[in-house]
């Protein structure tokens, strides 16, 4: 039966590179896709990986009805096997929904991959709606490690390498940035005390705040 997997994990942790990995497997067995994204790291219309893989895809706009997309791109003597919606995080409910409805009234196997919270550790609309309609959620294994080691749960936002918690939900940047704008994934420990690795590094160069005296 055809499905909605969800594929979910922090930044870092190689969702797009499993995407670029099922496009792979599945067109050398013949099969031919369609592949979505928005507001990729590599620029509009492209699906890349951090290690350095990059496809081309749709770019979904706000308002775009993905449904119709691909009833349009069938009835053109297309052809889709399976749909990949990358950066799924990004797009809005009523998109989730259209995504459900081609597994459902079209026949065909949507694979979507997001991250589940942004920066203030909020649900993002987008995959709100993956979890409460997806027939999978599948937590990736490649975990994503904290700059203590830990494993990192949480997307922190940082300007000059200080986190930050209010701003506009989608801003698009990539981790280990040292720009105005950029992410680092943390355990939930440090993300609550907003302490990043360039600010964790700060402190500990800081002299004692309580200096041993002598005896």
């Amino acid at each position: 039966m055809p499905e909605l997997v969800f594929f979910s994990g922090t930044m870092d942790c190689g969702k797009s590179t499993l995407a670029l990995q099922i496009e792979h497997n599945r067109s050398a067995r013949g099969l031919q896709g369609l592949i979505f994204t928005r507001d990729d790291r590599a620029g509009e219309g492209k699906l890349s990986s951090r290690l350095g893989l990059v496809t081309d895809a749709v770019e979904v706009e706000h308002d775009q009805d993905v449904y119709a997309y691909v009833v349009d791109q069938l009835s053109q003597g297309g052809r889709a096997d399976y749909v990949i919606a990358d950066e799924a995080q990004f797009l809005a409910p009523g998109q989730i929904d259209q995504l459900a409805r081609i597994v459902d009234d079209l026949g065909i196997d949507v694979f979507a991959f997001g991250i589940t919270t942004d920066f203030r550790s909020k649900l993002f609309p987008g995959s709100q709606r993956l979890v409460e309609l997806a027939d999978r959620v599948e937590v990736l294994q490649v975990e994503a490690l904290c700059w203590c080691g830990a494993r990192a749960t949480h997307n922190a936002r940082t300007i000059g390498g200080e986190m930050v918690v209010e701003g506009a939900q989608v801003v698009v940047g990539d981790v280990n940035q040292s720009d105005a704008v950029g992410y680092e994934v943390l355990c939930r420990r440090h993300h609550r005390r907003r302490m990043t690795a360039a600010t964790a590094h700060a402190s500990a160069l800081s002299p004692d705040v309580l200096p041993i005296g002598p005896a």
